[in-house]
C-alpha cells in the first residue's frame, strides 16, 4: 500500500518578488490550483523562515507517490508552462527532498 508523499523545495526570494512569490506559492496559488487538478492531491504549506524574510520551504502533499506521478503524467505540461512563468520570482530553487509520512 502506498504511504503519503511529501516533497520539499527551498526557495530564496527577493524582496522585490515576495508578495507574488506567496501569492503563486501559498496554500491557495496558482501551484496548489494546479495541483487540485489531479486526484491525491492533499494540500501544500508555505513555510516561511522567521529570521530570514526572503527564504521559504514549500511541503507538497499527496496520497502517494503514484498520485503524484500520475499528476506529473497528466499535467506535466501545465506544470512546466508555471514553473517557467514563476521562474522569475526567485534568486535560488533547490528540491530539499522526497519523504514518506
Amino acid at each position: 500500500m502506498d504511504r503519503p508523499y511529501s516533497y520539499v523545495w527551498k526557495f530564496e526570494v527577493g524582496d522585490e518578488s515576495i508578495a507574488e512569490f506567496e501569492r503563486h506559492y501559498g496554500p491557495e496559488g496558482s501551484w496548489a490550483q494546479l495541483f487540485r487538478r489531479a486526484p491525491g492531491y492533499i494540500n501544500t504549506l508555505l513555510l516561511k523562515d522567521r529570521a530570514n524574510a526572503g527564504r521559504y520551504l514549500t511541503v507538497d502533499r499527496w496520497h502517494s507517490e503514484s498520485a503524484f506521478a500520475h499528476f506529473c503524467d497528466t499535467y506535466g505540461d501545465a506544470y512546466e508552462a508555471l514553473d517557467r512563468e514563476c521562474e522569475g520570482l526567485t534568486l535560488a530553487e533547490d528540491l530539499v527532498g522526497e519523504f514518506s509520512e
